[in-house]
């Protein structure tokens, strides 16, 4: 019997070896890591947004006075977090850090990293390397010259209503999302693009949006987009630390819809940016116009429609009639603006609620309700 069942082990062991090896390159990566993780960015290739002329946070008086409730620390150890951060009034007001994680350990930002892609193009519109959020894809990519992608313009990618064709599946390691996340082409998945509606018909979440705007800007700048953050954004703003940008491939495209990897303090400067509305220490790295515009509801273009929830790659949340914006990642990774109290908060970590209130993951509200009772 003891034989049989070792034969059959062998077997099995045997045919997942010929399956995986018939897999394409994604799939074969997918199957080997089961799920994407905060630290990935020790498995693939990474460009570097440097850091130069660090601006370290100073500290409030009330730094780690206060202290939220024990709901809200069950809440936030349940959700297997990583950093939770307070700035208030341009000092870091609280922090704390659990699972071995400290104030200079770097993780993914998954799609929080949409909303980062957004500011870049805001400032290559103020640079004047791009016209406005209404030039056509097409003056940047061949690619999308002909067909009903041909009328798809920069505003329609920006608020996820380009119509492009696109499976935003997570789970599946056959998926588009998978082959972008694990492949090593990004460049090959946008110039096969189809689409499947008009633009500008409603609110459609699809990853590759972000993916052809990174492609938008390095043809516009003529850099990659890691070298136009570095210069335009991460010095700018007093970043403490090299980030590192995930890639494709050894000196290849960015996973500019996710994978920007920082620490939660750096990650702090980005919300503290837009609170500023696009300026720092008196500069005016981002036009504050674009920074108004990109973190309310969005109207599609030629339409009366509103997008409730999203603007310019930035979420949006009604809270207790406060809008607030927040740049938001797959496994709970969040960047959140509360202008009423002039005050900025991350939480990184590896997990986030599976169900969700008016298109926000119910743990969103666990840690602006957490954030608010520190601020009273």
């Amino acid at each position: 019997m003891l034989k049989k069942i070792g034969g059959y082990s062998i077997l099995i062991i045997i045919l997942i070896g010929i399956i995986y090896f018939f897999l394409p390159n994604y799939a074969q990566k997918a199957f080997l890591h089961l799920t994407a993780d905060i630290d990935d960015y020790e498995i693939f290739e990474n460009r570097t947004v440097a850091a130069s002329n660090p601006q370290p946070w100073k500290k409030s008086p009330q730094y780690n006075q206060y202290e939220m409730g024990q709901t809200y620390q069950e809440e936030l150890e349940a959700y297997e977090t990583t950093a939770f951060l307070v700035v208030k009034d341009t000092a870091l007001f609280y922090e704390k850090y659990y699972l071995g994680y400290d104030e200079n350990e770097i993780s993914n930002s998954f799609s929080a990293a949409k909303s980062i892609v957004s500011l870049l193009i805001g400032i290559a519109i103020e640079k004047g390397k791009i016209e406005s959020v209404f030039q056509p894809v097409s003056d940047f990519l061949e690619s999308f010259q002909e067909g009903d992608k041909s009328k798809i313009v920069i505003q329609d990618i920006l608020t996820m209503s380009s119509g492009i064709d696109w499976n935003e599946a997570y789970m599946s390691p056959f998926s588009k999302t998978t082959d972008a996340y694990y492949g090593n082409n990004l460049k090959k998945l946008v110039a096969e693009l189809e689409a499947s509606e008009e633009p500008s018909q409603g609110f459609a979440y699809k990853s590759i949006n972000t993916q052809i705007l990174a492609e938008v800007l390095e043809t516009a700048t003529g850099q990659s987009i890691s070298d136009y953050a570095t210069n335009r954004l991460w010095r700018k703003i007093g970043a403490e630390n090299d980030a590192l940008w995930s890639l494709d491939r050894e000196g290849g495209m960015e996973k500019a819809f996710c994978c920007f990897n920082s620490t939660a303090r750096d990650f702090a400067r980005i919300g503290q940016l837009v609170l500023n509305k696009g300026k720092w220490n008196g500069e005016q790295v981002i036009p504050a116009d674009y920074i108004e515009v990109a973190t309310q509801p969005a109207r599609l273009m030629g339409s009366e429609e509103i997008i409730p929830h999203y603007g310019y790659q930035w979420w949006v949340l009604n809270y207790n009639g406060k809008q607030i914006p927040y740049a938001r990642g797959i496994l709970g990774q969040y960047i959140f603006v509360l202008k009423d109290k002039n005050a900025v908060v991350v939480r990184l970590g590896k997990s986030r609620s599976k169900l969700y209130t008016d298109e926000h993951p119910n743990d969103v509200y666990i840690y602006i309700e957490a954030a608010y009772e520190l601020l009273k």
